[in-house]
C-alpha cells in the first residue's frame, strides 16, 4: 500500500523554494510505500527544492552519520556540492565516489570497483549510500548497497525524468550483462528518494524528452487519468514549467506506487507485469545497438508504438487510442522508427531478455490504462510489425 503521510507521520520538511521557481510555491508532497507483510516502507518526498533538505532526510530515514554518495560525474559538477553541504549541516560525513555516465558502466567491473572503494573505506551497516544521479547510477548504487554487507541502507537522489518517476521507485536494483539488460540484480528498496524536478532544469532537449516516454507508458498502461492529464499538458510538460512538470511526475509516481505496493517482488502473473509495456521490444533495442545512440527512453517510445499496434490487432485496443499514444509521443519529439536493424537480431535479443525464458512475450493492452499480463503472440504477427516499424527482413 502507500499513503499521503500526514504531518504526524513524518516531521515536515523546512520551506525550500528555489530562486527562478518564484511565484510558484509548491507544498511538500510525500508517500510513504509499505508492502505487505514486510517491515520496510520508503519514503519519497516530492517537490521543488528537495534537494536542500538531503541531510534530514538521510538522517531521518537511515539514523548514518557517515554516507558515501555515489555519482556520475555530470550529477557531481552539477549537485554535489549542494547535497554534500546539506548533509554536512546533518551532521552526517560524506564520501565520494564516481562513477562513468552512461548505460555501459552498468557492469560487473564497476560493481566490483564500487565493492572495493567501500572496503577501503571501511563502509559499515549503519552508514549508508546516497545514489546521486540517473537510472544508471541508481541501479549501480542500488545494487552495490543490496550485497556490500549483506545490505545497507542507501537513498536515492535521482536527477533525470526516468529516474524520478520510473527506476526509482520500486526497489529494482540491477546491472547488465553481455547477455542482456539487468540479469543480475536484488530487490533492495531505498529508505527513502528526494524527487527534485528543479534537477531536470539541467538535462539536454533529448535527455529529457526521452524521459517522457516513461511518463508516458505509466499512464497509457495503468492510469487513463493520469494519461489524459498528458495530454492536455504536454506542451507545458515539454517546456518543464516547475508546477506543471511537479504535478506530472506526482501523478506518474502515485501510479507506478500504487502497482508496485501490491506486487513487491514482480511475481509471475501479477501486476507489476503492466510496466513492461513497450520494453519487450525497447530492451531488445538497447542491446540490439549496444546501448549507444539510442537512449533508453526512445527505446521504450519505439516499443510502446510497437506494443500499441499488437494491442490493437491482437489485443482489442481501439484505433484510436493507440493513435493518442502515437500523438503524444509525437508532440515529445520521441521515435517512430526502428533503426536499420533486422527483425531476426530483434528477437533474438527478445528471446535473450530476463524475463522472456526463451519465448516472447508481450505486455499488451485492451484498452487505455488497463496493461495485461504478458502473453505469447504469434511470431508471423510480431514479424509483420517490427517490418511495419522500420525493422529490415
Amino acid at each position: 500500500m502507500f499513503f499521503e503521510a500526514p504531518a504526524e507521520v513524518v516531521a515536515p520538511l523546512p520551506k525550500v523554494v528555489p530562486p527562478h521557481a518564484r511565484g510558484y510555491t509548491a507544498p511538500v508532497s510525500r508517500l510513504v510505500l509499505r508492502y505487505p507483510g514486510r517491515a520496510i516502507h520508503c519514503v519519497v518526498d516530492m517537490r521543488l527544492g528537495a534537494l536542500a533538505v538531503l541531510g534530514s532526510s538521510v538522517r531521518r530515514a537511515t539514523g548514518a552519520t557517515r554516507v558515501v554518495v555515489v555519482a556520475d560525474p555530470r550529477a557531481d559538477a552539477l549537485y554535489g556540492d549542494a547535497a554534500r553541504r546539506s548533509l554536512r549541516r546533518a551532521g552526517i560525513d560524506a564520501e565520494r565516489i564516481l562513477v562513468p555516465r552512461g548505460e555501459r558502466s552498468k557492469r560487473p567491473a564497476q560493481l566490483v570497483r564500487l565493492w572495493n572503494a567501500f572496503a577501503g573505506l571501511e563502509l559499515e551497516r549503519g552508514d549508508a549510500i546516497v545514489a546521486l544521479g540517473g537510472g544508471v547510477v541508481g541501479d549501480l548504487a542500488g545494487f552495490a548497497a543490496a550485497t556490500w554487507m549483506r545490505g545497507v541502507p542507501w537513498v536515492g537522489v535521482p536527477t533525470t525524468v526516468v529516474a524520478q518517476v520510473d527506476s526509482g521507485i520500486g526497489g529494482k536494483t540491477a546491472i547488465d550483462l553481455a547477455a542482456g539488460k539487468n540479469l543480475a540484480g536484488a530487490f533492495h528498496h531505498p529508505a527513502a528518494v528526494l524527487v527534485d524536478p528543479e534537477l531536470l532544469r539541467s538535462l539536454r532537449p533529448r535527455e529529457f524528452r526521452a524521459g517522457l516516454a516513461e511518463v508516458a507508458k505509466v499512464g497509457f498502461a495503468t492510469d487513463a487519468s493520469l494519461f489524459r492529464a498528458l495530454e492536455r499538458n504536454a506542451p507545458r510538460i515539454a517546456a518543464r514549467e516547475p508546477g506543471v512538470l511537479l504535478d506530472t511526475i506526482r501523478g506518474a509516481i502515485r501510479a507506478k506506487a500504487r502497482v508496485v505496493t501490491r506486487d513487491e517482488r514482480e511475481r509471475e502473473g501479477g501486476v507489476r507485469a503492466a510496466l513492461n509495456f513497450g520494453h519487450t521490444l525497447g530492451h531488445a533495442l538497447e542491446t540490439a545497438v549496444g546501448y549507444r545512440g539510442l537512449r533508453h527512453g526512445e527505446a521504450i517510445a519505439i516499443g510502446m508504438r510497437v506494443a500499441a499496434r499488437l494491442s490493437e490487432r491482437v489485443a482489442g485496443l481501439e484505433a484510436r487510442d493507440r493513435a493518442r499514444l502515437d500523438a503524444l509521443l509525437d508532440a515529445w519529439e520521441l521515435p517512430g522508427r526502428i533503426p536499420a536493424l533486422e527483425a531476426s537480431a530483434l528477437e533474438r535479443a527478445m528471446r535473450h531478455d530476463k524475463k522472456r525464458r526463451g519465448r516472447i512475450r508481450w505486455v499488451l493492452t485492451p484498452r487505455l490504462g488497463h496493461a495485461s499480463l504478458p502473453r505469447l503472440v504469434s511470431a508471423r504477427i510480431v514479424r509483420a510489425a517490427l517490418l511495419e516499424a522500420g525493422a529490415t527482413a
